[in-house]
């Protein structure tokens, strides 16, 4: 694993990253937290895809893993105070029969 001072994370690392944000982005149970941190992981990683700089690539590889830290954290906080009233947007349409 890349070191923060060192060099540049591995593709491979950087893509394990985006994926593990966006896995934990999953495990919220309000609708809008969810898409919240779905919506700001992927225009992080659109931000950061042009940073050629290996210094600034560590850097923002460093804050990507701070980021998935904070999230799991509040995940299960979420999870232990979820709602009792699920949010329009978690609610199953009802099917109609004819």
């Amino acid at each position: 694993m890349a070191s923060a001072g060192a060099s540049a994370p591995a593709r491979a690392e950087v893509l394990g990253l985006y994926r593990s944000l966006l896995r934990t982005a999953r495990q919220f149970c309000d609708y809008n937290i969810r898409e919240y941190t779905k919506r700001r992981t992927i225009d992080a990683f659109r931000h950061n895809q042009t940073l050629s700089d290996p210094s600034a690539v560590s850097s923002a590889f460093s804050d990507g893993k701070a980021q998935l830290e904070l999230a799991k954290r509040q995940a299960v906080v979420y999870q232990l105070y979820a709602p009792k009233v699920k949010n329009i947007m978690d609610l199953k349409p009802p099917i109609l029969k004819e």
